[in-house]
């Protein structure tokens, strides 16, 4: 059964009186230039934002690093407060599988029984960061040395001047 106004289609008559057949046009489909102008487009928007968002990305990892680093100062204070002693190592606090946000684990080191600074990471003018208990992540790289001043080193999220500092080296 044909609806009226198909019907109005189907038997118009144009001005010679024939009759004929009137269809409306068919969709059309997109141009090769109008496929290539929209996947141009989508590569800018793709190739501003990817760079942000890896910034992002990494601006998060290193801000949840030092929150871990501040909480986890709080518990071998407290661990020291309570036994008089800072703890061995993380496993003492409960915190021995705790990874930094690259998959490391947090590095640590009690500073109290430790003669001379051969072990210690040291800052810019080769002095102790930490008198009291070092740690740190050892940043994206997962590699670190002793002076802040080298480039392993300087992508590391460090506590420094006993606490009074956490952050990445480059910034300490």
């Amino acid at each position: 059964m044909v609806s009226g106004f198909a019907m109005f289609l189907l038997n118009r008559r144009n001005t010679s009186g024939r009759l004929y057949l009137c269809v409306p046009e068919c969709p059309r489909g997109f141009t090769l230039i109008e496929a290539l102008m929209v996947m141009v487009i989508l590569g800018t928007i793709g190739a501003i934002a990817l760079p942000l968002y890896t910034r992002y990305i990494e601006k998060a990892k290193v801000t949840k690093a030092i929150a871990e680093i501040s909480i986890l100062q709080k518990e071998i204070l407290n661990f020291q407060a309570e036994n008089d002693a800072f703890p061995a190592n993380l496993g003492d606090i409960g915190r021995g599988n705790l990874k930094d946000p690259w998959g490391a684990p947090y590095q640590y080191m009690d500073m109290t029984g430790v003669s001379g600074h051969g072990k210690c990471r040291k800052d810019h003018f080769m002095n102790p960061l930490n008198t009291d208990f070092d740690l740190y992540s050892m940043g994206p790289d997962g590699i670190s040395k002793p002076p802040l001043t080298a480039k392993a080193s300087r992508d590391d999220i460090v506590r420094a001047d006993n606490g009074g500092f956490i952050g990445p080296a480059s910034e300490f």
